[in-house]
Order: structure tokens, then sequence, then C-alpha cells
């Protein structure tokens, strides 16, 4: 059976990330909920080859399209019931998710007995056809019972977990806090879509038990509300973890812009004062720019070495009128560093009193950061060298 560049895509994906769940669950096998994630990624991903081996009507590993029809919804089902649990013990308390995941396991269990009875009472001669029906819309075999029966429950019992599931996103995001909320809203209206979706095919599963296929169009629409309803859900499911990724993200821009502006006067008071450094390892200058490692323990590990050659080098600007209560100018506090640099390297003597320099205008660490990117800039464009 050849798969198509979706199909492959669609695979790695589902799959990458069953087995990513899987790692979770061994860090966190008493987590209820990371099981029910696991269990939908895991029906959804395998009954994917099988559903698409059944719309072909042919084998897969050796099962019939029929039985491979079958199989698929039955994984279905079951990723279904595992969407509606991690939302009951999301929502609830643990004893009473337990009991509706009882309740709901039995529900779940009839539709799988008559799934299955369903397609063995399936006549030989309609297996092929019956499993290609759902990608042959207005075809196919009408008023057989056990064809019937089969689509029936298994979208009787889809339309039934998303639903509940749709319920009980919108319960859950009532609590939530307004990230998470605002993703599970997108992610209701998407079930919402795949629960009208639901409908729709159950309502044409009886048309057709009745002898008269629903009209392609609307088998079609279905299907694309089905789709629609799959994306929003993903994507508000996701919504919280991007949100919280691209927030990290910006914090990680900002400090590694911040460290390498900070350089040159880090460079020019590590110079003087390589005691401070707090890595012993020297770094090439072109590693450290192209380095997107550990950039947030650089940063703070840069500031603190900044604030701490400032300190020691204090006292040489307080010798040459540098004054903590004045308003600071980054350019002239830049020439009186230098000044205080070449004294201290002269071994001037001076008075051993340390005094503020570019203090921020409040307790914030940004504001700190940013008085000594001021006073970094102010050195740079005072022309002090710097070297790696």
């Amino acid at each position: 059976m050849r798969y198509t560049g979706f199909d492959l895509v669609h695979g790695i994906v589902s799959f990458g990330a069953l087995v990513w769940m899987l790692w979770l669950v061994a860090r966190s096998p008493a987590d209820v909920r990371r099981w029910a994630v696991a269990g939908l990624l895991a029906g959804w991903s395998i009954a994917y080859p099988f559903g698409i081996a059944a719309s072909r009507g042919v084998e897969f590993l050796g099962v019939d399209a029929m039985n491979a029809r079958y199989l698929q919804h039955a994984l279905l089902l079951v990723a279904a019931y595992s969407l509606v649990c991690f939302f009951q013990f999301s929502a609830l308390e643990p004893a009473l998710a337990r009991g509706r995941a009882v309740r709901d396991a039995v529900v779940l269990g009839v539709a799988l007995v008559v799934i299955t009875v369903a397609n063995v009472l399936i006549p030989a001669d309609l297996r092929v056809p019956a499993a290609t029906v759902t990608s042959t819309p207005g075809k196919g075999p009408v008023g057989e019972a056990s064809i019937a029966a089969f689509y029936i429950a298994a979208n009787s019992y889809l339309l039934y977990a998303f639903a509940a599931a749709c319920v009980w996103t919108r319960r859950y995001a009532r609590g939530a806090e307004p990230r998470l909320r605002r993703g599970l809203r997108i992610a209701s209206i998407g079930l919402a879509s795949i629960s009208l979706a639901g409908a729709t095919f159950v309502a044409s599963n009886i048309s057709r038990w009745a002898g008269t296929p629903a009209p392609p169009p609307v088998v079609v629409t279905s299907v694309f509300m089905l789709l629609i309803g799959i994306v929003l859900f993903v994507v508000g499911m996701a919504y919280p973890t991007v949100k919280t990724r691209m927030a990290a993200l910006r914090v990680w821009r900002r400090h590694r812009r911040a460290y390498r502006r900070l350089r040159p006067l880090w460079t020019v008071l590590n110079e003087q004062f390589p005691q401070d450094a707090l890595s012993r390892v020297p770094v090439s200058r072109w590693r450290d720019a192209l380095t997107l490692r550990s950039v947030h323990r650089r940063y703070y590990r840069r500031v603190i070495e900044c604030r701490d050659g400032l300190v020691r080098i204090s006292p040489y600007l307080a010798s040459l009128g540098a004054d903590p209560a004045e308003p600071t100018d980054p350019e002239r506090l830049a020439r009186q560093l230098s000044d205080a640099l070449r004294a201290h390297a002269a071994g001037e003597a001076v008075p051993n009193q340390a005094i503020a320099i570019a203090m921020p205008t409040d307790d914030s660490l940004e504001s700190d950061v940013d008085r000594l990117v001021e006073l970094s800039q102010a050195v740079e464009q005072a022309g002090e060298p710097v070297r790696s």
C-alpha cells in the first residue's frame, strides 16, 4: 500500500507525539491524565493506517478491508473515551472522576460489542463495499442492517464522546487561568464542530439504512466540519503551551541581546578584575556570540560580574568626582570609568570606599540591566579597547 506525503508526515508526527507522551507517562505513572492522553494518541495513531487501507479496499498487515475498518473504529472509540477521561480527571475530584470513567467504560463496551457483532454479520460479498462506503459518498450498499448497525453504533459513540468532551472542556475552562481558558474555549469550538459532523454522519448512516444514501454535498460538508473541528481542537489544546513558549522566547531574546550589549563594559572590567569572573574557562568572542545554549545563566553571570567590577572600581570613580546622588550621564560616566581604570592599572592609591554607580530608578533587575547597558554602549562609543 502506497502512502502520500501527508500520510507520512501524519504518521511521523502522531507516533512521535505518542512516544513523547509514553516517556512522560513513564516519568509519572500515577498521573491518570497522562495515561488518558497516551490512550488518545495511541488510538488515533494506530487507527490511521488501517483507515487508509479500508478506504482503498485493500489488505493491511494481513487484515482485509472491512476488518481494517473495524480496527480503525475500535481504536477511535478507545481514543474518544480516553479524551473524555482526560477532561473528567482534569475537572473533577479523583473519586468522582473514576466513577464517571467506569460508567463511560460501560457505554464504550456496549458500542464495541455492537460493532464487533455487526462486523461478523456483514455478508462476504459486501465487505469491501462496506469498508469503502465512507470514502464513496452517495455510493455503496444500502438497506443492509449489519452495515448500518456497524456505522451507526461507531458514529453514535463518537458523537456522544465528543459532545461530552465539549461539555467538560467548557466546564474546565471556567476555573482555568486566562491563557488556558482561551485555549480550552477554542478547543471546545473544535469539539462542537466535530460533534455536529458526527451527528450528520449518524443521520447519513440511518438514511443509507432506509435505502437512500445521503447526498454527496452533505457528506463532504460533514467531512469538512470534522477536519476544521480537529484543527481547532489541536490549536486550542496547544495554545497555552505555544503562548508560554513564545513568552519564554521573548525573555530569551531579551537576555541574549542584553548579554551581547554588556560585552564592552564587561570586557574593560574583566581585564582589570579577572578574579571576579564566575567562569574560569575562557571563551572566544565568536563562540560566545554564536552559542545559543545557557543564555539565561550567562546573562545573569555577566550582570553580576559587571556589578562586581563597578564596585571594585568605584573608589577610583569617587576620587574623580563621580557622585551617586547626581543623575547618571552614561557618556560622562564612561569617560570617568576610562580614567579610573587607567588609575587602577597604574596602581594609584585611593580611599577604599565604594560608591553606587549607574544605579537603577527602581528595584527591578530589568531597570538595573538597562543602566548597565547604557553605560556599556557609552564605553563602546568612547572607544575603549574591547579584546576577547
